[in-house]
């Protein structure tokens, strides 16, 4: 069964429920989407539980009564007339934006809605579906409209299915980032001083101190150059580079700095143009590979901000490659294997490709356009791995490769993007000298390895459920002392375990030993180290790990190894 029209079937059953229970509730829209239906509705008071209750029992009667869902093509001055006396306001409004003479209206027993379908043949061949949550909404996306209800629902063709997504969806509320990021004390937010800004707390900072020197030592192996660039610059900038003219809704308003309108930055591909254009560049130089965790910054309403994924500054692991044209294909392929290296290093072996071609807002010739999409395809097909073509989805200077990996509960999110642009080395002009001391044009590849540190931080997060592995771990290991009397000895080991570079903690509370065991598993510590006076009189120590495997007594120097080995293999 096509589960998409499974689940919009089942959005208008839904609709049809809250009708029946709610006759004052005004509809608005309920398409189906990746993993279930929502549908939008305005009432006065909100929904709660038992209203939710109702509305499953009110839909399982409809679901019996098999009504059929009857496609109708009418005058769109009869479907207006239709929805006003029914008082349907926001359907009245969709349909006065509506160019066509006919539109479609479906019908499932009393109950009709404007909607192009396609649906089962009748509400009989839905079985099996749950309405999961009610969020606020505003129409059309627009938080000046008024706030609507979204109850969302999902639907499957098997009970089997659906525990199985039901099971999913509660193991990632397990391991919701935001939950976790507070309990295991990563990072916070706050009002004071603005939604979507990130604050990293030590352990939080730790990761991405070691997130961030892996990237900067992988990238100089690998031939790049790193850069640093400024976080504002003049509007000068981004009107040749087309982000005033095409981005402008996700950036920020000008700054006054003596007369001069400036901004703060929401790409980095500007800046590293400028530090290529300071000089004459021969053909010999390149492929030119510019590294930089750069920090940008972008509106975003507050409505879609969500923990680390979706906020308003962030760093992206950024480089841009200046190569000649006959040098995109291999280079292109360099970047696919370095990408794989770093996705695998962090634990994601599973992804899905796309080609995202030409948006509706774009610049350059089309042609052009035509020409990197053709290039990238040739090289994306060159790596050996399957791809899906994402329509529209490229940015606004080129086309592009989005690879999406797959965690630890089979979910995708979006990762490593490479970026072929041939608009923007004509916007800068920027060149290099032939082999006949000609100047010609350069070539730009943008590319990003993890996206946004903060994004890929949240990812990690979810992936490991907390549970970094221990190279990762902010504390890898912690020292658990059964009384007072061994604290001289634990401080010692700690000083041991620091001169090896071992992120090591002491837990010298006068607190039973289960109890430190407890937090210290709750903290999603690694390794436990326990002394008691055994411990001190042997001169050992007793390992525990985090899932309660007990690694029994043993020297520090082979405790000490077995940790070097996880650090050294990334495990």
């Amino acid at each position: 069964m096509d589960l998409e029209k499974l689940r919009h079937s089942t959005s208008h059953i839904m609709a049809q429920a809250v009708k029946r229970l709610f006759p004052d509730v005004k509809l608005a829209i309920g398409p189906s989407i990746p993993d279930g239906f929502y549908y939008d509705f305005d009432k006065k008071e909100p929904f709660n539980e038992g209203d939710i209750l109702k509305i499953e029992e009110e839909m399982k009667k409809i679901i019996k009564a098999k009504y059929p869902f009857v496609r109708k093509e009418i005058k769109k001055t009869e479907a207006i007339k239709l929805f006003k006396e029914k008082g349907e306001i926001y359907k009245v409004e969709i349909l006065n934006e509506i160019e066509d003479e006919k539109v479609t209206i479906y019908e499932q027993g009393e109950f009709v809605d404007l909607c192009r379908g396609p649906h089962l043949k009748d509400t009989g061949e839905v079985k099996v579906f749950k309405l999961l949550s009610v969020a606020g909404a505003y129409w059309r996306g627009d938080e000046n409209n008024k706030m609507l209800q979204r109850i969302y629902g999902t639907a499957f063709e098997t009970q089997k299915e659906l525990d199985e997504y039901l099971n999913k969806l509660e193991e990632a509320k397990r391991r919701d980032h935001r939950k976790l990021g507070t309990e295991l004390d990563l990072y916070s937010i706050h009002d004071e001083v603005g939604a979507g800004l990130i604050h990293w707390h030590p352990k939080g900072a730790i990761v991405r101190k070691i997130i961030e020197d892996f990237w900067k030592e992988e990238h100089i192996k690998n031939g790049y150059k790193l850069v640093n660039t400024p976080h504002i610059a003049s509007e000068v900038i981004y009107k040749i580079s087309g982000h005033l003219e095409k981005f402008s809704d996700m950036m920020y308003s000008p700054m006054d700095i003596e007369g001069k309108p400036f901004r703060v930055k929401p790409m980095n591909c500007p800046n590293h143009i400028m530090i290529y254009k300071t000089r004459l560049h021969s053909y010999r130089e390149l492929p030119l590979r510019f590294a930089e965790m750069g920090t940008v910054y972008r509106f975003e309403k507050s409505g879609v901000l969500h923990g680390l994924f979706r906020v308003r500054g962030f760093t992206i692991d950024d480089a841009h490659i200046f190569c000649r044209e006959e040098q995109l294909e291999e280079e292109m392929l360099k970047i696919f294997r370095f990408t794989m290296k770093f996705l695998n290093t962090f634990g994601f072996s599973e992804y899905e490709i796309y080609l995202a071609t030409k948006p509706e807002k774009y610049v350059g010739r089309d042609e052009i356009w035509e020409k990197a999409t053709n290039t990238l395809k040739l090289a994306l097909e060159k790596t050996g791995s399957g791809y899906k073509v994402d329509s529209g989805g490229g940015a606004f200077y080129g086309p592009k490769v989005d690879i999406k990996v797959k965690d630890s509960i089979g979910r995708l999110w979006q990762c490593s993007t490479i970026q072929f642009d041939f608009n923007l080395p004509e916007r800068f002009e920027i060149n290099f000298r032939d082999e006949s001391g000609r100047d010609k044009r350069v070539v730009m590849i943008h590319r990003a390895l993890l996206g946004s540190l903060e994004r890929f931080f949240g990812i990690l997060i979810e992936n490991y459920g907390g549970a970094f592995p221990v190279w990762l771990s902010p504390v890898q290991a912690k020292i658990l002392t059964i009384t007072n009397k061994q604290d001289d000895y634990a401080v010692s080991l700690s000083k041991k375990l620091e001169d090896f570079n071992i992120r090591v903690e002491n837990d010298l509370r006068n607190e039973k030993i289960g109890a430190k065991v407890r937090d210290a598993t709750l903290e999603k510590v690694p390794y436990m180290i326990i002394i008691g006076e055994k411990e001190v009189k042997e001169n050992k120590i007793t390992v525990r790990k985090r899932t309660g495997e007990d690694l029994g007594s043993m020297e520090f120097s082979k405790f000490l190894s077995l940790i070097n080995d996880d650090i050294k293999e990334k495990r």
